[in-house]
């Protein structure tokens, strides 16, 4: 239910949902206290704004709001909370990546494109030395060879791919199984 998502408690950025690409202007960050819920951070990398309508039959019909809004669901029925980003450019991920240290607890990140090229993102997540998990919503290992090869792969904890949608809610259980883990 849109706009419900603020109620029950849910971290998200400030811009409208459908301009991720100005979060980074508009959200205030503070520091994480002892007694807040677990946090992550969702990042997503170039033209994943345009789910819904890019390549359909790979990508699927969920538009990227679609995701968001599932993505705010299962973490707050988790017991987390989820800032949920956008952007087109590698600059503005890492340096979203680099603030995350000491704001949240995990990342999950689908950096689309930017898998199979940066460097730099596979730096920052090592950088962080938070927990994160990859995402993809298509099988990059079924697809051409150069999307086969993952950058980030040495800087995650693991990697779902494959499932569409359904990779992100995947990912979330994953990664508090994980934040689970570390505080038991």
């Amino acid at each position: 239910m849109p706009g419900s998502d603020r109620a029950r408690g849910a971290r998200l950025s400030p811009c409208p949902k459908s301009d991720y690409t100005d979060a980074r202007r508009t959200s205030s960050f503070a520091r994480k206290s002892e007694d807040m819920a677990s946090s992550i951070l969702i990042l997503n990398g170039p033209n994943l704004n345009m789910l819904g309508r890019r390549e359909p039959g790979i990508y699927g019909r969920a538009s990227l709001d679609d995701i968001r809004d599932a993505c705010v669901q299962k973490a707050t029925a988790l017991g987390l909370s989820a800032d949920f980003r956008q952007s087109n450019h590698e600059g503005e991920l890492v340096g979203w990546i680099q603030e995350a240290a000491g704001r949240f607890d995990g990342i999950i990140i689908n950096a689309a494109a930017y898998t199979h090229t940066s460097v730099a993102l596979r730096d920052a997540l090592l950088a962080v030395a938070l927990p994160a998990i990859e995402v993809h919503l298509s099988n990059i290992h079924a697809r051409e060879d150069f999307r086969r090869h993952s950058y980030l792969g040495p800087a995650v904890r693991g990697m779902v791919a494959g499932f569409g949608a359904q990779s992100y809610l995947l990912a979330i259980d994953a990664i508090a199984h994980i934040l689970n883990e570390t505080t038991d």
